[in-house]
């Protein structure tokens, strides 16, 4: 039985920022795994200021998409696009981007989903709880979106032209970047005498970061490398001095040697806590 996971994210370098490593590891093991990016990101910042030059904004859709492909050839995953436009990040009390993902019918988007899904048929789909992981527009989209494509893609009578039904076995939420990975780090780096910007990080944490308590960690340090190299291949957002790489790896694999998830969705009976993404499907 050859094992599938999705993975489902806003934009090109989600997917590298969040999970990434879990995807390798299952990679690694022979999963088939697959990258969806709702957007192509082209209306996001270029955060390396190496790179932050007339001709990259000019080109700056191409640019993520090749990116996106490099970063895929790294954790050794497919990728598609569902090619809805980025809605940016705008300011409070703006509009959105007439047309953009974040303004999209949440039925209607989620046919081109469902598309995806009954087509590559995976067992597990991971994306964002509904906070979106931070309060981007499309990343809360991104949440409704999957959820009603993990919902709908196995019942017959919905999106009769999206292909054949197929019922994914589980879905996940990301628990990326919690308060307590942030304490354990912090405290860790301060302990082994590094210093620490996470610090300023939590005595800000926002009011809107969701309270997760994971249900599912997978060990995964063998992967943080494949991780790394993959967010630098989106180069227009890997600055050399990108917070993502502020903290020393060892001490990471050694505190917080897990990617975290929360069982949202279970077709198979559950028996938590899980180390395994795929528990209860094999057997």
């Amino acid at each position: 039985m050859v094992l599938r996971i999705m993975a489902v994210h806003a934009h090109p370098d989600d997917e590298s920022s969040k999970g990434a490593a879990t995807l390798a590891h299952y990679a690694a093991q022979g999963v088939e795994a697959t990258v969806v990016t709702c957007t192509g990101g082209e209306r996001g910042d270029v955060l390396n200021p190496l790179l932050d030059t007339p001709e990259v904004r000019a080109d700056l859709p191409a640019v993520r998409r090749r990116e996106m492909a490099a970063a895929a050839a790294v954790l050794g995953v497919r990728q598609r696009f569902l090619g809805f436009a980025d809605s940016g990040l705008v300011a409070e009390g703006e509009p959105l981007p007439d047309g953009c993902f974040a303004l999209q019918d949440v039925a209607v988007a989620a046919e081109r989903l469902v598309a995806v899904i009954r087509e590559i048929r995976p067992h597990v789909v991971v994306t964002y709880d509904p906070s979106g992981g931070y309060p981007h527009p499309d990343h809360v989209q991104t949440h409704r979106v999957a959820v009603a494509a993990f919902d709908a893609a196995g019942e017959e009578a919905a999106y009769p032209d999206a292909g054949p039904a197929w019922r994914p076995d589980k879905l996940y939420y990301l628990a990326a970047y919690s308060r307590s990975w942030f304490e354990t780090l912090h405290n860790g780096m301060l302990a082994a005498g590094v210093p620490s910007a996470m610090g300023a990080v939590l005595d800000d944490w926002p009011d809107w970061a969701p309270d997760l308590s994971p249900t599912t960690r997978v060990v995964c340090d063998g992967h943080f490398a494949t991780r790394d190299r993959a967010f630098r291949a989106h180069a227009t957002q890997a600055a050399p001095d990108a917070p993502f790489f502020a903290h020393p790896r060892d001490l990471e694999r050694r505190l917080w040697p897990t990617e975290d998830y929360v069982l949202a969705r279970s077709r198979r009976p559950a028996r938590l806590p899980e180390a395994n993404l795929f528990d209860g499907i094999q057997e």
